[in-house]
C-alpha cells in the first residue's frame, strides 16, 4: 500500500501540491487526473523521490520512503514524460546499462532483458540504436528498462504522450497484463479515455488540491449515464440524466439535441474544467 500523507511541495510563494492525502492499495491501476500544472507531475516526482516534500510524507507498506530508504526505493521504478535514454545506445546496450546501475548479475540482465524485450514485442528491434526508434517503440523500451529491476510499483507521467492511437493502444494493453500480474501502477494522463479504460480509482487534483477519489464508472453515475447534447451558434451544452426515458423525453422536446453515453471526460469538465472556464 502506498500511503499519501499529508502532501505539500511549494517552490518560492508557490504551492504546486497542497497537503495532499490518498491511499493507493497493492495491486491497483490508480490514476491522478487534472489541468495542466495541477500538482500531477511533483506529486510523481516525490514518490520517486526526485523532489522531497515541502511538508508531509510518503508510506510504502508502512515504511517511510526517502532518499536514504533503499528498501522501499527498489521497490519503485518510473517512467518520466522525457525519452530519458541515451540516442546512441541499442535496445540491448540501455538495458544493460539499467541493470549495471542497479548491480544485477549479467545472466539475470541478459535473461530479464530477453522477457521483457519479447513481452513488448521489441525482441527483432534489439540491436537498433534507440535514435532510430518510432516515439511509440522508445516509449515500450523505457518501460522494459523501468520492468528490468523488477519492481512491486509502477510510475508512469504522461507515458503515451505523442503516441498515435494504435501504439497508445498497444500501450494499454502491456500496462493491463501488468497490472493482471499483480503491479501496482500509478498512472498520470492528459488523456481521459486512458484514465476510463485503465484505472480501478482515479483522484481528481486541482491546483495542487485533491477534489475527489473515486471509480470511473461511479463518478459517471454520480454525473448521470445518459448525456444530451446542444448545439448552439457558439456553445455546446451538455445535459446528463440517471434514466435513459427522461434522456429520450428532453430528446423528444428538443429534436436538435443529440444523445450518448457520459464519459469521464464529462465528470473532469463538470467537476474541474468549468471552474476553469469561469476564471
Amino acid at each position: 500500500m502506498i500511503e499519501i500523507i499529508n502532501l505539500t511541495k511549494t517552490f518560492d510563494k508557490f504551492t504546486a501540491v497542497d497537503h495532499l492525502n490518498l491511499k493507493i492499495e497493492t495491486g491497483e491501476f490508480f490514476g491522478l487526473l487534472g489541468p495542466n500544472g495541477a500538482g500531477k507531475t511533483t506529486t510523481i516526482s516525490m514518490m520517486s523521490t526526485v523532489l522531497l516534500p515541502t511538508e508531509g510524507e510518503i508510506r510504502i507498506d508502512g515504511n517511510l520512503l526517502n532518499r536514504t530508504a533503499s528498501r522501499e526505493k527498489r521497490k519503485l521504478s518510473v517512467i518520466t514524460q522525457e525519452y530519458s535514454m541515451r540516442q546512441d545506445m541499442t535496445m540491448e546496450e540501455v538495458m544493460e546499462y539499467q541493470g549495471r546501475l542497479y548491480f544485477l548479475p549479467k545472466k539475470v540482465i541478459r535473461e530479464r532483458t530477453e522477457q521483457w524485450l519479447e513481452f513488448a514485442g521489441l525482441s527483432e528491434y534489439r540491436k537498433r540504436v534507440v535514435r532510430h526508434l518510432s516515439g511509440g517503440m522508445k516509449r515500450k523500451l523505457m518501460v522494459c528498462r523501468a520492468l528490468l529491476i523488477e519492481p512491486e510499483i509502477l510510475l508512469l507521467d504522461e507515458p503515451t504522450a505523442g503516441m498515435d492511437a494504435i501504439s497508445r493502444r498497444q500501450m494499454w494493453n502491456l500496462l493491463r497484463q501488468l497490472n493482471q500480474q499483480g503491479l501496482t501502477i500509478v498512472l498520470t494522463t492528459q488523456y481521459i479515455d486512458e484514465a476510463q479504460s485503465l484505472c480501478n480509482r482515479i483522484a481528481l487534483i486541482n491546483k495542487g488540491k485533491l477534489n475527489t477519489v473515486d471509480t470511473p464508472d461511479h463518478l459517471i453515475e454520480e454525473l448521470g449515464t445518459f448525456a444530451v447534447d446542444e448545439v448552439s451558434e457558439d456553445n455546446l451544452v451538455s445535459r446528463y440524466f440517471h434514466h435513459r426515458a427522461d434522456a429520450i423525453g428532453y430528446l423528444t422536446d428538443h429534436p436538435e439535441a443529440s444523445m450518448r453515453a457520459t464519459t469521464l471526460e464529462d465528470v473532469f469538465v463538470e467537476r474541474i474544467g468549468n471552474r476553469l472556464s469561469k476564471k
